[in-house]
């Protein structure tokens, strides 16, 4: 009973979060959370997303801090942002949520930071979607690691997003199938102050805001397409 009453409180402070994460202020700091993931995750060259990789990337899904909680049944929830490359550097950012659930008796609550990359013009199409479910309506695989990484798995030739994940300081391939990654059209036209679609942004046809401009720049500086 107490760890059914648990799992409702989690459910709670889930949704009340989805209602109160439209202001300026707590956007900005997710942005900035972002670009420090991605920061910390691509200065280890040993265990950064591989350079074949970053260089095909079409999009960048950064969640950071994505909570992970299992009391009778496991429940995940995060909130990120994503940029997407276009013909003059990378796009403005959207903000999107990432949610699942797996049945099974876990216990404790974890925070891990999640990203997402989309290495194909499919990838790019999926997250043009209001949404859609990794591995049901988009082919999803857990990448590999390692900067100079000549790994030759199946995700250039199936995959459309390479899932991975980083806890306590590791980094590594995850597979998130099951996981929706939904549009947060309120906090996108929140950061921006008036309404712009997903497609207006990821196609570079909004200007970067200055506030989202670090995590632009951090993206360009690690995901360059080859000259």
């Amino acid at each position: 009973m107490k760890k059914f009453a648990a799992m409702l409180c989690l459910a709670g402070a889930m949704t009340l979060s989805a209602h109160a994460d439209s202001d300026k202020a707590t956007l900005d700091s997710r942005v900035s959370a972002a670009t420090a993931t991605i920061k910390q995750i691509m200065s280890v060259p040993d265990s950064a997303i591989p350079d074949k990789i970053a260089q095909q990337a079409t999009c960048l899904a950064v969640v950071p801090g994505m909570k992970k909680g299992a009391f009778l049944f496991g429940a995940e929830y995060g909130r990120g942002v994503v940029t997407c490359r276009t013909g003059h550097g990378w796009s403005a950012p959207v903000f999107i949520t990432l949610g699942g659930g797996s049945f099974g008796l876990q216990l404790g609550v974890q925070s891990t930071d999640v990203v997402l990359v989309a290495v194909n013009q499919q990838g790019f199409q999926d997250l043009l979607k209001s949404k859609f479910k990794l591995g049901g309506d988009a082919a999803a695989a857990a990448g590999p690691v390692g900067r100079n990484s000549q790994a030759a798995t199946d995700w250039k030739m199936n995959a459309e997003l390479l899932t991975y994940s980083r806890s306590k300081g590791l980094f590594a391939g995850i597979d998130l199938t099951g996981t929706s990654v939904t549009q947060s059209m309120d906090d996108t036209t929140a950061f921006y102050g008036a309404p712009h679609s997903f497609e207006d942004i990821l196609k570079g046809n909004v200007p970067v805001p200055d506030d989202a401009k670090p995590f632009v720049r951090a993206v360009a500086k690690y995901f360059r397409s080859v000259q």
